[in-house]
């Protein structure tokens, strides 16, 4: 068990001062059977109201409003958490789910609905096709599949740090060759998708004692991966970025159907077109 401190620093400058809108901070780490929150510190400077709120995934979300102008704006998560997850776990996959391709129960997929279907738009299949060239036959291992499309996903992408806001599309990413952590989350989840899973993205924190992960080594910001959903596992966690299936490194924040629902901090501001001056983000993992 690993009882890590996580801090997260947001700044925002501007050229000016400006009137800032309300922001939505999804910066509370999620609870579950093998992560536990000891405490949990949100600071916003300047002043702000804040409401608390769980949206329709269960994730916590802080609604901060502001009075005052300002030229600056301070947002710093502190939490600390034990993370009990095993590096190599084992999957209580149901029967009926261990060979691929498989059928959810009636009651999965009314539940599962949007998060099994592809979000972004395939014109030509060509997303489709890519996610079937990893089908091995008419019946495969389930999770031996879903193992192979998380290294393909690094095999045919190369790693690139983007400190900018907005994600890729899935073919965007498959025709430039590049992507960050996000871009790789999406990729994997439509691809996951195009092949009847429930898949959803999730954002959070990375921990890395060693420094060896097999792609990503952004210590300083957020990073992004994806959930499956199998019969009897329930939601298993795969990275495809560092090739990781379990989360034992991970340290979950938010999901969601798309990568717009997980953004850390999200707002808008009222002032001049050329006042934004520029954001600086800070994360720290570490025991």
């Amino acid at each position: 068990m690993n009882r890590l401190n996580i801090r997260h620093r947001t700044t925002y400058r501007y050229r000016e001062p400006v009137q800032l809108g309300q922001h939505r901070l999804m910066l509370r780490p999620r609870e579950g059977h093998d992560l536990r929150l000891l405490s949990a510190k949100l600071t916003v400077t300047p002043a702000a109201s804040l409401t608390w709120t769980n949206d329709v995934f269960g994730n916590a979300v802080a609604t901060a409003q502001f009075s005052d102008h300002t030229d600056w704006l301070s947002i710093e998560s502190l939490a600390v958490v034990e993370l009990a997850a095993p590096p190599w776990p084992t999957f209580d996959i149901a029967a009926t789910a261990l060979r691929y391709p498989f059928f959810y129960s009636e009651a999965e997929r009314i539940d599962l609905a949007a998060l099994a279907i592809p979000h972004h738009p395939d014109p030509s299949g060509w997303l489709a096709d890519w996610a079937r060239g990893f089908v091995r036959g008419s019946s495969t291992d389930t999770l031996a599949l879903l193992k192979d499309m998380v290294a393909g996903v690094t095999a045919r992408i190369s790693y690139q740090s983007r400190d900018e806001e907005g994600t890729q599309s899935p073919l965007e990413t498959l025709g430039r060759g590049w992507g960050s952590c996000r871009d790789f989350a999406v990729l994997f989840v439509e691809a996951t998708r195009n092949l009847g899973f429930g898949a959803r993205i999730v954002s959070g924190y990375l921990y890395n004692p060693d420094r060896t992960p097999a792609v990503s080594t952004d210590a300083g910001s957020t990073h992004a991966w994806a959930e499956i959903y199998l019969p009897g596992a329930g939601w298993i966690t795969f990275d495809p970025t560092n090739r990781g299936v379990g989360g034992f490194n991970l340290i979950p924040v938010a999901v969601g159907r798309v990568i717009a629902q997980v953004m850390p901090v999200t707002g808008a501001f009222v002032g001049m077109s050329d006042a934004f001056q520029g954001m600086s983000v800070e994360v720290q993992v570490a025991p």
